[in-house]
C-alpha cells in the first residue's frame, strides 16, 4: 500500500502541473505590481529633484519594459495552462491594469524632462504622497492575494485606496483652480495641467487594480 502511495505521489505532483495547480500568475503578478511601484519611486525622486542633471529616463524606460516582458509571460502562460485557480478573464485584466501604471508614470517623466525649468519650483509633494501611498496598498493586495485574502481585508484595503484616490481629485481640482486663477504663463498652465491630470492618472490606475482585486476576492469568497 504505501509503494502505491509513493508511485501516486509523482504522478499527481505532473497531473496538478499539468492542470496549472502550481501555476506561477501569482509570482508574476506580484512582480507586476513591484515593478509598478519601483516605477513610481523612480518618478518620486524625479518631482523631488527635477534639475539634477543625472536623471534621465533609464528606470523609466526599463521598469516599463520590464512589466511588458511579465505581462507577456502571463499571456503566455495563459495559453499553456489548462486550469488556473484564478479566472482567466481576472488574471489579464490584473495584469492590464498593472501595466498601465508603469506607461503612464513613463509618460509624466518624459513631460518632466522636457522641460525641467518648468517645474524646478513646483511643489509635488502631495501628489508624490497620493502616488506613494496608492501604489503601496496596490502591492499589499497583490500579495495577499496568494494567501487567499478575506472579503473584509480586501474591502478595508479597497476603502483605503478609493479614500487616496478621492485626496487626489481634490487635490487636482485645487491645483488646476490656482494654475487658471494665478498663473500668467499661458505655455506653463498648459504644461502643468498636463502633468497634474497624468499625475492623478496613476493613482486612478491604481484603484483600477484594487478594484480589479476586489472583484477576485469577491467572486472566490
Amino acid at each position: 500500500m504505501s509503494g502505491l502511495r509513493q508511485c501516486a505521489s509523482p504522478r499527481m505532483i505532473s497531473f496538478q502541473k499539468f492542470f496549472g495547480k502550481s501555476d506561477v500568475f501569482y509570482d508574476l503578478l506580484e512582480a507586476s505590481a513591484v515593478q509598478a511601484r519601483e516605477s513610481v519611486q523612480a518618478l518620486h525622486k524625479l518631482l523631488s529633484q527635477p534639475a539634477d542633471p543625472t536623471q534621465n529616463l533609464d528606470a523609466f524606460i526599463g521598469s516599463r519594459a520590464k512589466d511588458k516582458k511579465i505581462t507577456q509571460q502571463i499571456d503566455e502562460a495563459l495559453c499553456r495552462t489548462f486550469v488556473t485557480e484564478l479566472d482567466r478573464e481576472d488574471i489579464e485584466a490584473l495584469a492590464g491594469s498593472l501595466y498601465k501604471i508603469p506607461k503612464t508614470v513613463e509618460k509624466i517623466a518624459e513631460r518632466v524632462m522636457l522641460c525641467r525649468d518648468r517645474v524646478q519650483s513646483v511643489d509635488f509633494s502631495q501628489q508624490i504622497r497620493h502616488m506613494d501611498a496608492a501604489v503601496e496598498i496596490v502591492v499589499t493586495m497583490i500579495k495577499e492575494l496568494r494567501k487567499k485574502i478575506h472579503l473584509e481585508r480586501v474591502k478595508s484595503l479597497n476603502d483605503q485606496i478609493q479614500k487616496v484616490e478621492g485626496d487626489a481629485d481634490k487635490l487636482l481640482l485645487s491645483c488646476l483652480s490656482q494654475l487658471y486663477t494665478q498663473e500668467k504663463d499661458a505655455v506653463q498652465v498648459v504644461y502643468l495641467k498636463d502633468l497634474y491630470d497624468l499625475i492623478e492618472k496613476v493613482v486612478d490606475r491604481c484603484r483600477d487594480a484594487g478594484n480589479v482585486v476586489s472583484l477576485i476576492v469577491l467572486k472566490n469568497s
